[in-house]
């Protein structure tokens, strides 16, 4: 059965070019357009779509707003346009806030270019959101930098490096409940109360949905988290400084855009750098590399994941969250044959059941977790 797709831009020429692209794919049908988001919000209740691809910039309603009437109205995945800037970066990681899946980036230079790269690539990320859990209440109500309290509220501050002189943050209530998935064909480990233990590394990898569960699991760290973190989010270059500065206002801990020779320490999270590749070694440094073209990933969760087994043996806590593919499976392999501990997020709190799935089926995931009990969990692992 094809998928269908909503495309709204208030731009025609896009309009016409994706409906095209995604036209040219037999298992996916174009069912309608709209020309910015008061339009958006009238087709998705008309004509009940898989998945709507959606611009930022419209007029008379925005794309994250008309996100946010979606999501309460008929919860659909959609897929955002970005801009490749600063400014697209922080306007993606609000949209993604307000309940969008997956975003792409809005080059029409790439779809002159590369149109069979281009067609390749959107019609993938439609198909894979059009499978995703579309309980989208919880995913939409993680803390924003717009909407949590941030310290721009309160008479500024100077910011200190001590993660226990760190102003503390109420962390969030929890998510609505949401309905339960379908069950899994591999089933997980049974998992309760979490193995202790003098971790020198906690690592997480994720990929789509990753940084709404990313937001929701750090901000319920204490900020003197005894454990350095490193973080491996699939995000573009000009993506990750904005999504480090974001996590930072939201966080009790500390997060920053991991640089070349950062050290690892307590308190402190480092999130590895898009179109490069984050290595650790057992001096507590942090290496970063040129993206290897050969990778899939630019950050690469495996090449993390690996690092850390051969630098830290069995005192990692290694995380896999929500995302599409495989990517951390083997380097859990390789902290799994040291003796660390691999947890993976559960299926009905996943947006995409993938990553974590390659970990259950592998049969490497110690436990599994909701992604509400993920936070509450490190903490009492780490202590």
């Amino acid at each position: 059965m094809a998928v269908k797709v909503l495309v709204v831009d208030d731009s025609g020429f896009f309009r016409r070019r994706v409906s095209e692209i995604l036209s040219s794919d037999p298992t996916i049908q174009v069912v309608g357009t709209a020309t910015n988001g008061k339009e958006a919000i009238e087709q998705a209740l008309a004509l009940k779509p898989d998945v709507i691809t959606m611009d930022y910039e419209m007029p008379m309603m925005d794309g994250i707003t008309a996100v946010r009437h979606i999501m309460q109205r008929c919860p659909t995945p959609v897929l955002m346009f970005s801009s490749l800037t600063h400014e697209g970066a922080r306007v993606t990681l609000d949209a993604l806030d307000a309940g969008a899946v997956d975003f792409l980036p809005k080059n029409f230079e790439d779809i002159s270019r590369n149109p069979e790269k281009v067609k390749q690539m959107l019609c993938e990320k439609v198909h894979s959101i059009s499978r995703s859990n579309r309980r989208f209440s919880g995913y939409g109500s993680a803390p924003s930098a717009t909407s949590a309290p941030a310290p721009s509220a309160a008479p500024a501050a100077p910011r200190s490096t001590s993660a226990e002189t760190r102003p503390s943050r109420p962390a969030p209530a929890p998510a609505p409940a949401r309905a339960a998935a379908p069950t899994s064909h591999h089933p997980a480990p049974t998992s309760g109360a979490p193995k202790r233990k003098a971790y020198k590394l906690v690592a997480i990898g994720t990929s789509t949905g990753g940084p709404v569960a990313l937001q929701r699991v750090l901000t319920q760290l204490p900020a003197n988290f005894p454990a350095p973190i490193v973080l491996i989010q699939h995000m573009p270059a000009a993506f990750t400084k904005a999504f480090a500065e974001r996590l930072d206002k939201l966080c009790r801990i500390s997060v920053k855009e991991a640089e070349d020779g950062d050290i690892l320490r307590p308190g402190l999270a480092l999130l590895a750098p898009g179109g490069k590749q984050m290595m650790v070694d057992g001096r507590g440094a942090v290496k970063i590399l040129p993206g290897d073209e050969r990778l899939n990933y630019k950050p690469c969760v495996d090449i993390t994941f690996g690092s850390a087994a051969k630098s830290y043996s069995d005192k990692v806590l290694a995380v896999v969250l929500t995302g599409m593919g495989a990517d951390g499976r083997e380097g859990a392999r390789l902290l799994k044959q040291s003796g660390s501990q691999i947890w993976a997020q559960d299926e009905a709190s996943c947006v995409i059941y993938g990553m974590p799935m390659a970990i259950v089926k592998a049969e490497l995931a110690d436990a599994v977790y909701s992604l509400d009990d993920i936070g509450r969990h490190l903490v009492e692992a780490c202590s």
